[in-house]
């Protein structure tokens, strides 16, 4: 018998005021079986790096055909497709043609390996935003999380910083490619 996912909802003040954006977001979020904390914890980042109105969850892992967040239009043509974690090039070229906007925040051990590997191939994508933050972060973050997730976050000059449970957290936020805005 196959575990059932773990339901987090997650309270978050979104103050990014690099692109302007300014929202109290009320979310819920299931972390797969197989997934660790710090995929959830990115999940949920790259929310909130690349937070537009109609942004939402996927079936992520559930789903191989789709990515974990997406934005669709009125017309169920995707707008904005995000993937967290370290995709295959061909996957997000593939995206780029069918969406007007990829946006890729990386997470994983491999990470150092991919980019070596990989950014050359992914730059040239035109409508691609990579973006990346420190795995440290994540990783202390990630100890924190509980089912319930409250946060406040301010972006300001490429710097996230994160306030939960009376302490406060900060990275930079690296834009690799592209732009986030």
């Amino acid at each position: 018998m196959a575990l059932p996912s773990t339901v987090h909802r997650a309270t978050v003040q979104l103050s990014d005021i690099d692109r302007g954006v300014y929202q109290s977001i009320q979310t819920t979020l299931a972390r797969h079986p197989s997934e660790t904390q710090e995929r959830l914890v990115a999940r949920l980042l790259a929310y909130l790096l690349f937070y537009e109105e109609d942004l939402q969850f996927t079936k992520g892992i559930s789903a191989g055909d789709e990515p974990d967040l997406w934005s669709k239009g009125p017309d169920d043509r995707v707008l904005t497709w995000v993937e967290v974690g370290l995709p295959e090039p061909e996957r997000l070229l593939k995206a780029s043609r069918h969406a007007g906007r990829v946006a890729l925040l990386p997470c994983g051990n491999g990470f150092p390996h991919w980019e070596r590997q990989h950014l050359p191939k992914i730059t040239g994508i035109g409508n691609l935003t990579l973006v990346t933050v420190d795995p440290g972060f994540l990783s202390r973050v990630a100890a924190q999380v509980e089912r319930s997730i409250v946060w406040e976050v301010t972006i300001t000059e490429g710097t996230l910083y994160l306030q939960s449970a009376g302490e406060s957290l900060e990275t930079e936020v690296v834009v690799r490619c592209g732009e986030r805005g």
